[in-house]
């Protein structure tokens, strides 16, 4: 009957050991996904902030470049 005891034990330990390592795997492949996730979603959002950063940027110098090319034809056509 001990021994019966003893095995059922075992067995229980053996399960509750099975359980832990399972959860821990899970638990490190949730936080990896979620670190992968993160890294993404912010190399995403750099990419878009430069590009919006070069479209406003060319866009200026095409304002300020079509300005100047304004002045200096009206200049020219007043003299």
């Amino acid at each position: 009957m001990l021994l019966v005891v003893v095995l059922a034990a075992a067995v229980i330990v053996v399960i509750v050991v099975i359980l832990v390592v399972v959860l821990a795997v899970v638990v490190v492949v949730v936080v990896v996904v979620v670190v992968v996730v993160a890294v993404v979603i912010v190399v995403v959002v750099a990419v878009i902030v430069i590009v919006v950063v070069l479209v406003v940027v060319t866009i200026v110098i095409v304002v300020v470049a079509a300005t100047v090319v304004v002045a200096v034809v009206a200049v020219l056509a007043v003299v």
